[in-house]
């Protein structure tokens, strides 16, 4: 039953246009007959719609920051921040880890916990030029006590701009368990 009104209102509007582009080729309304010459034919050139294209605004987020991995535990410590041109309105950083987060997660409020090895953090308005990064500090629990962890950070959403220098915020950090930091 779709597919039949949309086939009709197709049809219409291809009918509508073909009586209007008719109308105006062989001057409808002009008197006709065999005395009067036919009207002249007016030149219609399709003109092209205008595409509007829109240049987003270009900037360079990046992720800096270090892991830490204790026991059933790993710190992440992370700076975002814009090094321009435009400002960021708002991102979302992303952090993938290799082993399961369980227990009772230690997050700032403008992080989440997506599934049971990804946490999304939401940036903020983010100035051109990196003066006020926003930071995050996430005291993680993990699933029994491994040896190592692998911890991906990137730019999971970047506010609709361009950003030519990705290799920025997009880490992929080992961090033994050692206690010690780990910079990314």
């Amino acid at each position: 039953m779709v597919l039949t009104r949309r086939a009709r209102l197709l049809v219409s509007v291809a009918m509508a246009t073909a009586a209007t582009v008719s109308s105006v080729m062989w001057g409808a309304g002009k008197a006709s007959g065999a005395d009067s010459a036919p009207a002249p034919v007016a030149a219609v050139a399709a003109k092209p719609v205008p595409a509007y294209r829109s240049v987003a605004p270009e900037a360079d987020i990046s992720h800096h920051g270090h892991v830490s991995l204790w026991g059933e535990e790993l710190g992440v410590w992370l700076l975002s921040e814009n090094h321009g041109p435009s400002d960021v309105m708002r991102s979302t950083v992303r952090l993938r880890f290799s082993v399961v987060l369980t227990g009772r997660q230690e997050m700032p409020s403008a992080c989440l916990q997506a599934d049971a090895r990804t946490v999304l953090c939401r940036t903020g308005p983010l100035r051109a030029g990196g003066a006020a990064g926003r930071q995050f500090a996430l005291e993680l629990q993990l699933a029994g006590r491994p040896n190592e962890v692998v911890v991906r950070i990137d730019t999971a959403w970047n506010g609709g701009v361009t950003d030519r220098n990705p290799q920025n915020d997009r880490h992929e950090v080992l961090a033994p368990a050692t206690g010690d930091e780990y910079v990314f």
